[in-house]
């Protein structure tokens, strides 16, 4: 149930990513839904059950230990000093995914869409964050898992959304990138070159 202070923590950050996500949803025009709009669609049906498991581990199960008492048997309690800790860390982390999510959304503007698709006179974005990172509002869910996983002291509900988020994102993140090189060949190809996936690439 609600009753620590990290858990509140958590339930804010969720808050204030669902407003960013929301906020740039309707920003952007509803264009893929507009078949003559797009130019490329590497959709799949095999992806909903994926994107299904993925919510399930940001969404349900983490307001299933929130607001009922079904995953308190999987509940665990960190000593004091660890607890603490590891509840900052959380914090900062999650701090970390709001900014590189509304970055990555606001970096992107009007070329954001929310499938595996490209529309007619879709622009390549490799400022901003995209200027180190090909794909940071991945980093950024990955960043929130991780936090989740720090912030919520239960053994189901914690890795819930790392463990569900990482299937989807090995097969989704390639075929973006595959999608990305057939639409703009050697430009992404350099791109991609001097950039990481989710990472930034070690200049060294």
């Amino acid at each position: 149930m609600l009753d620590d202070i990290f858990d509140l923590v958590y339930l804010i950050g969720f808050g204030a990513a669902s407003a960013i996500r929301l906020l740039w949803l309707r920003r952007t025009d509803h264009w893929w839904r507009r078949r003559e709009m797009v130019a490329l669609n590497r959709e799949r049906r095999q992806d909903r059950p994926l994107m299904l498991l993925t919510a399930a581990g940001m969404i349900v199960v983490p307001f299933l230990y929130l607001f009922t008492t079904r995953l308190d048997f999987a509940d665990y309690t960190l000593p004091p000093t660890l607890s603490l800790v590891a509840g900052s860390l959380g914090a900062a982390l999650f701090l970390q995914a709001l900014i590189l999510l509304w970055r990555s959304h606001a970096d992107l503007a009007k070329s954001f869409s929310p499938g595996l698709q490209i529309r007619k006179g879709h622009l390549l974005v490799t400022t901003g964050v995209y200027e180190r990172i090909r794909h940071p509002m991945y980093a950024a869910h990955l960043l929130w898992a991780t936090a989740q996983l720090l912030l919520l002291q239960n053994a189901i509900a914690g890795p819930a959304f790392l463990v569900a988020s990482l299937p989807l994102y090995a097969a989704r993140i390639p075929r973006e990138e595959e999608m990305m090189l057939d639409q703009f060949g050697e430009e992404y190809r350099r791109y991609s070159e001097r950039t990481g996936r989710v990472v930034p690439r070690w200049r060294g």
